[in-house]
């Protein structure tokens, strides 16, 4: 920067125009800057102040105010979720005490379906069990039952993975237990036949539902009563009606256990060998192959009734072409009383 000092130059004409600019400005300032508008400018600058003032307080406030609610709303929440323990509390309280009722009735039903199938193990059990008119509602409650438990078992359908002993199994073995032994009785055969058709459609349908292998005593004591309710005409009518029956008996002799193959034999055999049983084409359709290959079987029951049925199926054609050629009749089936406990004891 240089040391010396700058000037500027300017035309004389421009300096006095200049010097007449201040001179002017001088004599009229103070006209204009009077004390009014001097006044007026503090009254607007105070306002403004003010006005900014209003505006602190009403945030500030306003603040408050949302502080207040949020205050409000935490100590909300925090009763609500207080409560909700409370209620969370409650429902398991609720929860155990449904369950440990739940586990009573079925205790309860249990013992009291086993004295059932004990009881009913007699005729005359079973005739008061008929004139007393209770028993369809019995049996109705029995087939949803029986139904719920099936379908509870899931798509494996394996009641090994259950307690055998536990009070759900030893209830719905007692009710088909209590139920092979109406059909066990005359005038029950032809109860179930007549007032109870429903019953023996669950009872079909759920022998379908249950895989090969799984559920035995309970699919035994279901083919024991459709092979008593077999014995009565009206029930072998109503049996032999279903398209899927013979199927379902085909599918159950490949069952692995073989007192399954051995109940679903008999009440193959109980259909085929009446006349008015399975027609002459169903017939046809009898899984031969399988009968033969059981007449083998290391169960000697087993073996004797498929030795008996290939010896009932050779005689069958011959007496009913020929009537009079002397060959002997068929015997009449007996009914099946299944009076055991789900512990395997007898109950007579």
């Amino acid at each position: 920067m240089s040391l010396k000092e700058d000037y500027v130059r300017v035309r004389k004409r421009d300096l006095e125009r200049l010097t007449t600019e201040v001179m002017q400005l001088r004599e009229f300032l103070p006209k204009v800057l009077n004390g009014d508008l001097i006044e007026l400018l503090h009254k607007a600058r105070a306002a403004e102040t003010l006005k900014a003032c209003n505006e602190q307080d009403q945030l500030r406030q306003e603040c408050q105010n949302l502080r207040s609610r949020l205050d409000a709303a935490q100590s909300q929440a925090e009763g609500e979720r207080e409560e909700k323990l409370i209620l969370r509390e409650q429902l398991w309280e609720s929860r155990e005490q449904l369950r440990q009722q739940a586990e009573f009735c079925t205790e309860l039903g249990a013992a009291a379906c086993t004295l059932l199938w004990s009881v009913s193990s007699k005729e005359a059990a079973v005739t008061d069990m008929l004139a007393d008119g209770k028993l369809g509602p019995f049996l109705a409650v029995a087939g949803q039952t029986l139904e719920s438990f099936v379908k509870s078992l899931g798509e494996d359908g394996k009641m090994e993975q259950r307690d055998l002993c536990s009070h759900d199994n030893q209830f719905v073995l007692a009710l088909a237990g209590v139920i092979t032994n109406i059909a066990a009785v005359t005038c029950g055969r032809d109860f179930l036949a007549s007032s109870a058709p429903v019953l023996l459609d669950t009872l079909t349908q759920l022998l379908g539902m249950m895989k090969p292998g799984a559920c035995s005593k309970l699919k035994v004591l279901m083919l024991m009563a459709l092979y008593n309710v077999s014995i009565s005409v009206k029930g072998l009518q109503y049996i032999s009606e279903g398209p899927g029956l013979l199927p379902l008996i085909c599918c159950l002799l490949q069952d692995g256990d073989w007192e399954v193959c051995l109940h679903a034999l008999r009440l193959l055999q109980s259909l085929a060998l009446e006349e008015a049983g399975l027609a002459p084409a169903l017939r046809e359709r009898l899984p031969l192959a399988r009968i033969r290959q059981l007449s083998s079987s290391p169960h000697a029951t087993l073996r004797q009734a498929a030795q008996d049925m290939l010896e009932d199926l050779r005689h069958l054609t011959p007496a009913q072409q020929a009537p009079e050629s002397g060959q002997r009749p068929l015997q009449e089936p007996a009914p099946h009383c299944r009076g055991e406990s789900p512990w395997g004891g007898k109950t007579t």
